[in-house]
C-alpha cells in the first residue's frame, strides 16, 4: 500500500515507521520546509525524534499533490489547530483515499473535534481515529504498543488493520469516535494537573486519587455528549491517561511540572513556544465546549482557572476535598 504520513513531527515519523513495517510505501509531507530539508538530507528530524534515523525509502515532500498522488491511505498527524488548513489544502486529492486521524483534541473556534472536523471539510465516509498509550519514541523503536481504532466503515477497518497492525502494534477497534477523540483530549488536560500535583510535591496517594476522580468524570462526559462509557477502559481511555499522566517524557505533563514548580510566566511562555503542548490548546476548546453544551465538569473549570492565571495550583487540595 501507498502511505502518505500528513505531519513531519515526532508522531508522525513513529506511525511512519509502524507503516513500513509492514512493507508500505511511505510518503512523508510537511508545510515546513526546514522539517523536510532535514529529513532529506540527514534521514532524521532531530528536534522532533532526536537520534531516530528514517529508512532510505522514504519520500519527504513539501508538494500536496505530489504527496497524495497514488496513495491509499493519507495519515493526517499534524497539531489540531492546523487541522482545519491542512484539510482544505489536500481536498482537491483525496478521492477514494481511506484517511487516518492521528491528531488529538477539539478546535478553540469551532469546539469541533478532529473526526467532525474531518467528514465536514473533505466529505469523505472512509475515516477512522487512532489513540491510545504509544509515545513517539516508543512507537519508533518498534516496543509493544496497543492503540484504539475508532471507524464505522468496515473497508476502512480492514485496510488499516492490515497495514499498521503488527506483532508489536495491537488494535481494538470501536465505532466509538466520540469516546476515542474525547479520552485523546482529556488525556493531555488531566495529564498536565497531574504534572502539576508532582511539581508541588503532593503525595502519591493524593495524586492517585486525582487520577480516580478525572477518570470518572471523564467517563460521566463521555456519556453526557452521547459516546459509550465502556470506551474510558480502553487504550485510548485508561491506557492513555495513565500513560501520559506517569512519564516526564510528556509534554503536557512537563509543562503541569513546570506550573506547579511555580516557574514564571516567561518561562512558562518559552515552553510553550518550543514545545507543542496539545492540552493548554485543547483546555480552551473543551471549557468552550462544555460551556456551550451547558454541562457541569468542575475539574476542567479548576484547571482552565489555573492554567490561565485565574487562581492558585495549590487550591486544587481545596477542590479535591469539596468536589463533590
Amino acid at each position: 500500500m501507498n502511505i502518505t504520513i500528513l505531519g513531519a513531527g515526532a508522531y508522525a515519523l513513529g506511525l511512519a515507521l509502524r507503516f513500513n513495517k509492514n512493507k508500505n510505501k511511505i510518503i512523508i509531507w510537511s508545510a515546513v520546509k526546514e522539517e523536510i530539508d532535514s529529513l532529506t538530507k540527514t534521514k532524521m528530524n532531530e528536534r522532533a525524534l532526536p537520534g531516530i534515523k528514517m529508512p532510505s525509502n522514504f519520500i519527504y515532500t513539501t508538494n500536496t499533490k505530489k504527496a497524495l498522488e497514488g496513495s491509499n491511505i493519507v495519515v493526517i498527524a499534524v497539531a489540531t489547530k492546523f487541522l482545519s488548513s491542512v484539510c482544505e489544502e489536500i481536498k482537491p486529492y483525496i478521492k477514494n483515499k481511506h484517511i487516518v486521524i492521528a491528531s488529538k483534541g477539539i478546535e478553540q473556534d469551532t469546539n469541533s473535534f478532529a473526526s467532525n472536523i474531518v467528514k465536514t471539510k473533505l466529505k469523505t465516509k472512509k475515516l477512522c481515529t487512532i489513540s491510545g498509550p504509544s509515545f513517539a519514541k516508543d512507537m519508533a523503536q518498534d516496543e509493544l504498543v496497543g492503540l484504539s481504532l475508532a471507524t464505522t466503515n468496515s473497508k476502512t477497518k480492514q485496510i488499516v488493520m492490515n497495514t499498521l497492525s503488527s506483532d508489536t502494534l495491537k488494535i481494538r477497534v470501536t465505532n466509538d469516535f466520540l469516546g476515542v477523540e474525547l479520552c485523546g483530549t482529556l488525556k493531555n488536560i488531566i495529564a498536565v494537573t497531574s504534572g502539576m500535583l508532582d511539581g508541588m510535591k503532593i503525595s502519591e496517594s493524593t495524586k492517585a486519587m486525582f487520577l480516580t476522580e478525572s477518570i470518572n468524570d471523564t467517563r460521566k462526559l463521555i456519556k453526557k455528549l452521547g459516546g459509550n462509557e465502556k470506551t474510558i477502559m480502553s487504550f485510548a481511555g485508561f491506557g492513555d491517561i495513565l500513560l501520559s499522566c506517569t512519564s516526564s517524557s510528556s509534554r503536557n505533563y512537563t509543562y503541569g511540572k513546570l506550573l506547579g514548580n511555580g516557574e514564571s510566566k516567561k518561562e512558562l511562555e518559552a515552553y510553550l513556544k518550543s514545545n507543542t503542548v496539545e492540552g493548554v490548546y485543547t483546555l480552551k476548546s473543551i471549557y468552550g465546549l462544555i460551556k456551550s453544551r451547558r454541562v457541569k465538569m468542575p475539574f476542567i473549570d479548576f484547571v482552565y482557572d489555573v492554567v490561565f492565571g485565574y487562581r492558585n495550583p495549590n487550591d486544587i487540595i481545596s477542590f479535591l476535598k469539596e468536589k463533590e
